[in-house]
């Protein structure tokens, strides 16, 4: 009897096993009232991304003329005009050398002594920064740059750093050709068991290989900073730009890594200077300014980034009596034309400090 029992046992749960699993294989959208397949129009919404082999890039084009108004417009107040950035965003442009562009590997990105990394110094694929700018951009309204407009702010963005001439076209066609001119395209490997796969040259390694360790392990290291000393500063310091409240108030970073973290208290006004103190300090380091100012964003001592080097400027005006307080005129006002179609815009920056960065030119630009 008991013998009977447990197979009728046996057999109800078997059989309903049986039912839970035939319900679990039931597709969701045969259940009434529980979604519905999407539709075609609504996958093209979201099937939106640019692979590195440029598949699913839409057709079109934009030309570099088109993508300078529409930077000014909708990306130069986050940008800057230049793609110099601003206090809150990492400079997309600069960095990036005539050089680069022959070999593919954007030699700054090895140099600790560089204040910076920008969006060109470590892009390897164009369809990154098209793709992005895409589905994006603007930040506040992304997705409403139509496609022409995304092409032009791509060739546009190129253009600031070089790469692409100012009467250029960037499209569908010829976009895999400009692919071969980005200063960094050699600088991404797929020696890696991660993305993109075995497809594209990996071998299908995995991405990890962890032995596990029985005896006379490693001792697990202590992290002290994930920033390399030539990146701690190069935005200032991180810790005055944490709320002074919560648990992790971040690193001081003019400081070396390891060194405990002390709330910054709030800071004496400082004294006003005068005319005569700051034009004395000025006269003393000139080629400080040139830093302090940030017009290494735009333009190299010896190269042209943005805009032309300090010593081809001194150049042309060598020959100018009135060349320091002109100069000094134009680093205050701005302006376009001399150089180039993109503008320079307006400088706030004092009188002093602007003359003696003229005469730093006019003298050579020597270090």
């Amino acid at each position: 009897m008991s013998s009977c029992r447990n197979r009728f046992a046996a057999a109800l749960l078997a059989l309903a096993t049986g039912s839970v699993l035939a319900q679990a294989a039931t597709p969701a959208a045969a259940i009434s009232g529980l979604g519905r397949p999407a539709t075609a129009k609504e996958v093209a919404a979201w099937d939106i991304d640019v692979r590195p082999d440029f598949k699913g890039l839409p057709k079109g084009s934009g030309s570099v003329a088109k993508g300078m108004d529409v930077w000014e417009a909708k990306c130069a107040s986050c940008h800057g005009v230049f793609g110099e950035s601003n206090e809150v965003f990492s400079p997309v442009v600069g960095g990036t050398t005539k050089a680069d562009i022959q070999t593919g590997r954007a030699a700054r990105l090895l140099d600790e002594s560089f204040p910076g990394r920008t969006t060109l110094m470590k892009v390897s694929t164009v369809s990154t920064l098209w793709d992005y700018i895409n589905r994006a951009m603007p930040w506040n309204n992304p997705k409403t740059l139509t496609v022409e407009e995304v092409y032009a702010v791509t060739a546009y963005l190129l253009n600031m750093g070089g790469v692409l001439p100012d009467n250029f076209t960037l499209s569908d066609q010829n976009i895999a050709q400009v692919q071969a001119l980005l200063p960094n395209r050699n600088g991404m490997t797929t020696d890696h068991g991660m993305w993109p796969g075995r497809s594209m040259g990996n071998g299908g390694r995995p991405d990890v290989k962890a032995v596990a360790c029985m005896k006379n392990c490693a001792v697990e290291p202590t992290v002290k900073s994930f920033l390399p000393d030539h990146a701690r500063n190069a935005h200032g310091n991180l810790a005055e730009q944490n709320r002074l409240i919560g648990a992790q108030l971040g690193a001081d970073t003019t400081k070396p890594p390891g060194t405990p973290f002390v709330p910054p208290s709030a800071p004496a006004p400082a004294a006003p200077s005068t005319g005569s103190t700051a034009a004395a300090a000025a006269a003393a380091n000139p080629a400080s300014l040139f830093k302090k100012h940030s017009c290494n964003a735009c333009h190299g001592v010896e190269n042209k980034i943005v805009g032309p080097g300090m010593r081809e400027v001194g150049k042309k005006y060598a020959g100018r009596a009135d060349a320091v307080d002109y100069l000094a005129g134009r680093i205050v006002s701005g302006g376009t034309g001399v150089w180039g179609a993109i503008p320079m815009p307006a400088q706030s920056l004092s009188p002093a400090d602007a003359k003696a960065l003229a005469r730093w030119i006019t003298e050579g630009a020597k270090p």
